[in-house]
C-alpha cells in the first residue's frame, strides 16, 4: 500500500467520526447496509487474494487493469453531483451510468461516505494551494482564485470544503502549504490560523453569492420561457423602478437605479471577486503591520 492510500485510510476514519453525528435514520440505515455489503465483498477479496488471483473485472485499489477503476467511479459521481447535487449520487445511479453491477463498485469504494470523501479530495486536487514563494499576498491570492474556480465548477463542494479535518492527502497538502505561508507572517499560531480562516470565509461567501446569482438568472430565464415574455419582464422591472423613485422613501436605491448599475451582472463577477479579495488582503496586511 502506498503512502497516499495509507493517508486515505487515516483521514477517512477521522471524517467518519465527525460526520456520523449528522446522519439521520435513513442515512444510518444506508450506512449499515453498506457495511454489510463491504464485509461481504471483503470476504471475497480475501479468498481471491489467498489464491493469488483477482476476478477479471475487479482489482484492489492502486493496481492497474482494464475495466472498472476507483477513478471511474469518483469521476462519474462528480459528474452527477455537478449536474444534480449530491442527493442524486448513489451507488445504484453510478452503476447505471457506468453500465456495471452495483455490487462491483464496492470492490473499489466501501461506502457512499468514502465516495464523498474521494469526491472532495478530487476537488482539493483542483484547488492545489501553491508552494510558498515568500510573497504571502501572491500565494494566498492564488489559493483564493483556485478555490473559487474549483467551487464554481463543483457547487456541491461548498458544503464540504473549508471545515472539519482533512478529507485526504490533497486536502492535507493544501493545509500544510497554507500553514507554511502563514508561518512567515510573524504572527502567533492563533492569529495565523484566523488569517487563513478569513481568506476561506471570504472565498466561500463570494462563491455562494455567485452561485445564488447563477441560479437566479437560470430561474428568471426559465420564467421568461414558460410564463412571461422578455418584454413583460422588462415592463415589470420598469414599474418597480418607477415606484421606488416616486415613493421618495428610497433615495439611495433611486440613485443606484439611475446609475444603470446591475450589482448582479455576470460581466462584473470577476472584478467584484478581485475587489473583495484585495480588501481582505489589505486588511490582513494592516493587521500584520500593527503586530
Amino acid at each position: 500500500m502506498g503512502e497516499d492510500e495509507e493517508d486515505d485510510d487515516l483521514f477517512l476514519s477521522m471524517r467518519a467520526f465527525y460526520t456520523s453525528g449528522l446522519l439521520g435514520p435513513r442515512e444510518r440505515h444506508e450506512r449499515h447496509r453498506e457495511q454489510r455489503l463491504a464485509e461481504h465483498v471483503s470476504k471475497h477479496k480475501e479468498r481471491w487474494e489467498a489464491r493469488g488471483e483477482w476476478p477479471p473485472d475487479r482489482r484492489p485499489p492502486g493496481r492497474r487493469m482494464r475495466g472498472l477503476s476507483r477513478d471511474d467511479i469518483v469521476a462519474t459521481a462528480i459528474t452527477i453531483a455537478d449536474a444534480e447535487g449530491t442527493d442524486a449520487v448513489s451507488m445504484r445511479r453510478i452503476a447505471r451510468d457506468l453500465r456495471v453491477g452495483a455490487m462491483s463498485l464496492y470492490w473499489h469504494v466501501e461506502s457512499k461516505e468514502e465516495l464523498h470523501q474521494l469526491m472532495v479530495e478530487a476537488v482539493q486536487a483542483e484547488i492545489e494551494a501553491p508552494e510558498p514563494t515568500g510573497d504571502w499576498r501572491a500565494d494566498l491570492g492564488v489559493y483564493a482564485r483556485n478555490t473559487r474556480a474549483a467551487l464554481l465548477r463543483h457547487p456541491w463542494a461548498t458544503d464540504y470544503v473549508g471545515s472539519g479535518p482533512p478529507s485526504g492527502p490533497n486536502d492535507a497538502r493544501n493545509a500544510e502549504r497554507l500553514f507554511a505561508v502563514a508561518d512567515g507572517l510573524g504572527l502567533d499560531v492563533v492569529a495565523a490560523m484566523w488569517v487563513l480562516m478569513t481568506i476561506s470565509t471570504f472565498v466561500l461567501g463570494a462563491v455562494l453569492r455567485e452561485i445564488q446569482e447563477i441560479r437566479w438568472d437560470q430561474a428568471a430565464a426559465a420564467a421568461v420561457t414558460n410564463e412571461v415574455t422578455e418584454a413583460e419582464r422588462a415592463e415589470l422591472h420598469a414599474e418597480l423602478e418607477r415606484r421606488i423613485r416616486e415613493s421618495g422613501r428610497y433615495p439611495h436605491l433611486a440613485k443606484l437605479l439611475a446609475s444603470g448599475l446591475d450589482p448582479d451582472s455576470p460581466d462584473t463577477r470577476e472584478d467584484r471577486f478581485e475587489f473583495g479579495l484585495g480588501c481582505v488582503l489589505d486588511g490582513i496586511a494592516a493587521r500584520i503591520e500593527r503586530g
